[in-house]
């Protein structure tokens, strides 16, 4: 058997017995007591109801899982890549970048295809059955509709880009496709909160208030450069809250959702936000973008080598070496550095997480709201207060909500 076959293959089955023990355990850590932490504000009947979401997730997850791992094995192993090529081939003139677009075009349209109703089951019993979904069908597919349209817009911009870049460019390919790609890592914060967000909710300024002076009020204190507050509707899709900030230098802006507001008291929302400003002070998302950056760099280096290797067509099945197709191919050899980089990226989260936990406590110079706060979230969202501690090394970025009570009681 081809090598690269069988490593990725092998990585395939590792990859899903490691999830699938990783899930097995965190169901079995789940515990019948109420932590006392939460006692006397989380009632047994919503508790038991978090453990059942956390289960039926898990379960869920574990089926989608299989299913795809077993449709990915018969799709490499049956050579549908190199019948799609052939395929594109026959219907579609000899130009590399029409049958890039094409080729990514298809993979994505089948990937959506499948994953379509993994989403709207999610959507429709299990997040309905929980009473968070406030959702419509016809507003779900219209979302997934949006979603597929602005992909193939960005995707179709940046592919271009790279797949010229690559016939036209040889072994300085990598670097120009690192600049293009970091350009958009850059920018695509931006586009997302100015064109994309705006057509999936609609924004609103924070009117004049209680919460709108004490928010202010905080950021004078902290010399955080404020410019708006906005309150965007998730209650039309979901009964999640969050809140985040984005802009670059004197042009941040807040933005709360409306169920956050619902859900906490003023100087719990003024916590929560402490917390994303601390994010901002540390240096967080610079660094963050800075790794990705890096790592994105690494990756198309490292690409520039495999993006025409025999041996890895030939695994594929693949009668025509393609730029296209090497990336589609890399991106899967490419999967355990990926892996090892993503529990490596979620340990350095969840550093940061108590950076921020910190730093908000310090500069409201009180505790108990961010406390409160923490344990209004995890109780509105019916989290898993006690996740496995290896399913929360290979998947959280947020570390597990009574280590944070348990760190913030510290400082």
């Amino acid at each position: 058997m081809n090598l690269y076959l069988l490593f990725i293959l092998s990585f395939l089955i590792f990859e899903y017995l490691l999830d699938t023990y990783s899930k097995y355990l965190n169901i079995y850590s789940l515990k019948l007591e109420i932590p006392k932490e939460f006692v006397g504000i989380y009632d047994s009947i919503k508790y038991k109801n978090s453990q059942e979401y956390t289960i039926d997730n898990s379960k869920f997850n574990l089926v989608v899982s299989s299913i795809n791992v077993l449709i990915t094995f018969i799709f490499i192993l049956i050579g549908g890549f190199n019948y799609l090529d052939l395929f594109l081939r026959k219907i579609i003139i000899n130009n590399e970048i029409i049958l890039g677009l094409s080729y990514f075009g298809i993979l994505i349209f089948l990937n959506t295809i499948i994953s379509l109703p993994v989403s709207y089951y999610s959507t429709f019993y299990i997040e309905e059955k929980y009473g968070f979904n406030k959702s419509t069908k016809k507003l779900f597919f219209i979302d997934q509709i949006k979603g597929l349209i602005i992909s193939i817009i960005i995707g179709s911009i940046i592919l271009s880009l790279i797949l010229s870049f690559f016939m036209l460019l040889g072994k300085y390919a990598w670097m120009y496709s690192w600049v293009i790609i970091s350009f958009f890592i850059i920018l695509i914060p931006i586009i997302y909160v100015n064109w994309i967000a705006p057509l999936f909710n609609e924004f609103t300024k924070l009117k004049e208030g209680e919460l709108k002076d004490e928010i202010d009020e905080y950021a004078l204190k902290v010399q955080f450069p404020l410019k708006e507050i906005f309150i965007v509707d998730g209650s039309k899709r979901s009964s999640h809250s969050n809140a985040y900030f984005t802009g670059f230098g004197k042009n941040k802006r807040i933005v709360l959702y409306d169920t956050l507001l619902k859900n906490h008291s003023t100087n719990e929302i003024i916590s929560i936000i402490a917390h994303e400003v601390g994010h901002y002070k540390k240096k967080h998302i610079i660094i963050n973008t800075i790794m990705s950056i890096v790592t994105t760099g690494i990756m198309l280096f490292c690409l520039s080598f495999f993006i025409d290797n025999l041996y890895l067509f030939q695994a594929f099945q693949m009668q025509y070496i393609s730029t296209y197709a090497g990336i589609v191919f890399f991106s899967i050899l490419y999967s355990p550095i990926n892996f090892l980089l993503s529990i490596f990226m979620n340990y350095f989260s969840r550093l940061n997480e108590y950076e921020a936990d910190k730093y908000a406590v310090e500069t409201i110079g009180d505790r108990s709201n961010l406390i409160l706060a923490l344990k209004n979230l995890s109780i509105s969202n019916l989290s898993n207060l006690t996740p496995h501690k290896f399913y929360v090394w290979l998947n959280y970025s947020h570390p597990p909500v009574l280590h944070r009570i348990k760190a913030i009681t510290k400082h």
